[in-house]
């Protein structure tokens, strides 16, 4: 089979594609820098010729509001209207889990518009919601840090391991349309402060790690519900601890 991976050149694109070729198939990393621009629709005709399934697991370059809401409605309307002329049978995205809650966060309502467009469509889909990536806990540390102090909310996140998504994604992509929404998230649920405390313990990084609850998580007020996964979800395997043993000095 061949697939195309809008968003290819990115962390999960890139693991995906590489599962998907060890499993024999015929893959097509696209991205802007292989010359295939699903917000302008440049290259997508040539792309999709011959493609069975899409798997988008895009981003956009800005999360200011109007810039993340332009970038995922252009691009998921070009996408199915090119993937319609070319007789694709399986649109596969990748969504947060939380969308439908998070309308505090301009990135969250642009997924959730996302969603609403390809459930939209005509075309068979599946929507994989994830939660927050083990990769990215550094980073928002990063994002909240003041001097020498990191003020997070103790709202809980279920983190994930990238492995674990990409690999839930290819289990997805090449089985039959769900044409409905498939969560998958972590072992485990743990309040933001304590995941950002234990990531900076496990890097040997003195920043202090202070809860406040007052904090907003990228422009959202969060409570223990707004980005954990429902009784339902695919749980990955590899937990915080395991992961920080492995990648603590990345």
């Amino acid at each position: 089979m061949k697939f195309v991976i809008i968003g290819g050149s990115g962390l999960i694109g890139k693991k995906l594609a590489a599962l998907l070729q060890q499993a024999g198939h015929q893959v097509l990393a696209a991205s802007p820098s292989s010359g295939v621009n699903a917000v302008t629709g440049e290259g997508l005709s040539a792309a999709l010729a011959g493609a069975e399934v899409v798997v988008d697991v895009s981003n956009s370059p800005s999360f200011e509001d109007d810039a993340v809401m332009a970038f995922f409605q252009s691009s998921t309307r070009n996408l199915l209207a090119a993937e319609r002329a070319a007789g694709v049978r399986h649109h596969v995205v990748l969504s947060v889990v939380g969308a439908e809650r998070g309308s505090d966060s301009g990135y969250l309502r642009a997924k959730l518009a996302q969603e609403d467009i390809i459930q939209g469509s005509t075309l068979p889909y599946t929507i994989v919601r994830a939660t927050q990536f083990y990769e990215f806990l550094a980073s928002i540390a990063h994002f909240y840090t003041q001097g020498q102090t990191v003020r997070v909310s103790s709202a809980k996140l279920q983190p994930i391991a990238a492995d674990d998504v990409a690999a839930a994604l290819m289990k997805v992509a090449t089985e039959a349309p769900l044409n409905t929404t498939r969560e998958v998230a972590g072992p485990q649920a743990l309040p933001l402060d304590e995941l950002l405390r234990r990531t900076l313990q496990a890097r040997q990084d003195p920043r202090e790690v202070v809860r406040d609850d007052d904090v907003l998580y990228f422009g959202a007020r969060l409570d223990d519900g707004t980005l954990t996964a429902g009784p339902q979800a695919w749980i990955g395997p590899v937990s915080l601890d395991s992961w920080l043993a492995r990648n603590a000095a990345n």
